[in-house]
């Protein structure tokens, strides 16, 4: 597959285009710090600079042209304020949405995060954040494209286990960067997981089993 993954220098956008690449995907890597370019081919990327927050659609569908499917890898990150979660995580996300319909990319996997189906409503930074997130959900549910988002519980830099619980509805818990990479990695080689939302935390189920119960379960279930 020709993958392109905004946000290609991130904790999981990293780790990501590494996993890809060795399983032998083309992988472009959006970056917008030309001080990460190198760090992005090393990595086994083609990279390109793509600020999603400056740059005008047209230009972002030029990087994301010819592309089998996008990934929003991307954020403000810890330490950005309200503003910038509105800038980056939801602006952001829905700009690439744009692109992506314009350079007619099929397909749209969105890392977001649990807590945003029901997005709090106090004026702190991760409540602002979640209803960011959530509002980009939304927006690719809403679009025509072939669509899948993953949300994370509380993200650890702990080594991956390779084992993780997946379901649509899971209570809050964590799970390693390395295993969200893994699993965003197996399901974008799963037409299967198209038009569904996946809830991610660390567990006992090796991924390639606990992906496959949540792929063949009901949606509607938890």
């Amino acid at each position: 597959m020709d993958i392109a993954v905004a946000g290609a220098h991130g904790q999981i956008g990293r780790r990501l285009v590494r996993l890809l690449a060795a399983r032998g995907d083309t992988v472009r890597g959006l970056v917008r710090n030309p001080a990460h370019l190198a760090d992005v081919r090393a990595d086994g990327g083609e990279p390109a600079i793509c600020d999603l927050e400056t740059t005008a659609v047209h230009e972002v569908s030029l990087a994301v042209d010819g592309a089998d499917a996008v990934v929003f890898a991307a954020g403000a990150g810890p330490g950005s304020g309200p503003a910038r979660k509105a800038t980056m995580d939801r602006d952001g996300a829905i700009k690439l949405i744009d692109a992506a319909r314009a350079a007619r990319v099929p397909a749209y996997l969105m890392i977001s995060a649990m807590g945003t189906e029901e997005p709090p409503d106090g004026d702190d930074v991760f409540s602002v954040y979640l209803r960011a997130k959530a509002d980009a959900d939304r927006a690719l549910m809403d679009s025509d494209l072939a669509w899948t988002i993953v949300r994370p519980g509380r993200l650890t830099d702990e080594p991956g286990t390779g084992r993780v619980r997946i379901a649509r509805h899971l209570p809050h818990g964590e799970v390693t960067r390395d295993d969200v990479a893994a699993v965003v990695a197996a399901v974008l080689h799963d037409h299967r997981a198209v038009g569904r939302i996946f809830s991610l935390v660390g567990g006992d189920e090796p991924i390639p089993a606990a992906l496959e119960a949540a792929i063949t379960a009901d949606p509607r279930d938890g």
